[in-house]
């Protein structure tokens, strides 16, 4: 609700409010320096709102820290990848699961039935990466490490997933099947995806939100915004 940042005397964000429902596919559109990787910012505390509040679920996480969101069931990915890519798929995946869930300091080796263990084949079946789980993640193609940053955002059961312009640089089948894939997320997760692409965008998403200069231009359905 108004949140804004600013860095110096830019403001990047200025006065945006929006609302998205449990559950709730949302898109924000806008050009490029609109302020919408900047509002995903303050979101994930990343960059923490100069005015303004943020309520996840009701509660006012406005100044946590990422770790502490995270914790509540917040996720996002970035435009650029962030990905261990001398380690394998299943490697990233697995540490995914393990940064999220409880015990994920202990020395232990998980065995094959471990909760740990099981979740990561799960997350390389939904993601659609199990012909490669073995394969270094360098090895890649560009659309099959976004599916992987996919993969690692729904580790842990979230509750919400910030999605930063995940069809960058994807070739149309890899688009295609990044369709796919946002469609198949289960119905109680909501997202909101950052997309340059609007027919991306219009597909997937059930509520719009267009920025322009760090504000809120327009709300509304695909319908609506096309």
């Amino acid at each position: 609700k108004s949140v804004g940042r600013s860095f110096g005397a830019l403001r990047a964000v200025d006065g945006v409010s929006l609302s998205v429902r449990a559950g709730q596919k949302y898109a924000v559109l806008g050009s490029n320096g609109a302020g919408k990787t900047t509002l995903f910012n303050t979101i994930t505390g990343d960059f923490p709102p100069s005015a303004g509040v943020i309520r996840f679920f009701g509660e006012d996480i406005t100044l946590l820290p990422p770790h502490e969101r995270i914790r509540k069931g917040l996720r996002r990915t970035y435009q650029s990848s962030l990905l261990f890519r001398e380690l394998s798929v299943r490697d990233n995946l697995f540490l995914a699961v393990r940064g999220s869930a409880g015990g994920r300091y202990s020395f232990l080796r998980a065995g094959r039935t471990h909760a740990s263990t099981l979740a990561t084949a799960d997350l390389l079946a939904r993601v659609r990466l199990d012909s490669v789980a073995d394969q270094p993640v360098a090895t890649l193609s560009h659309g099959q490490q976004r599916q992987l940053e996919i993969g690692m955002a729904l580790a842990g059961a979230p509750r919400l997933i910030l999605f930063d312009e995940p069809a960058a640089g994807l070739s149309p089948a890899e688009r295609r099947e990044l369709v796919a894939l946002l469609r198949s997320l289960p119905s109680h997760m909501s997202f909101v995806l950052i997309e340059h692409d609007l027919d991306i965008a219009l597909r997937v998403a059930e509520y719009v939100t267009v920025m322009h200069n760090g504000r809120v231009l327009r709300h509304g359905t695909p319908d609506e915004i096309e």
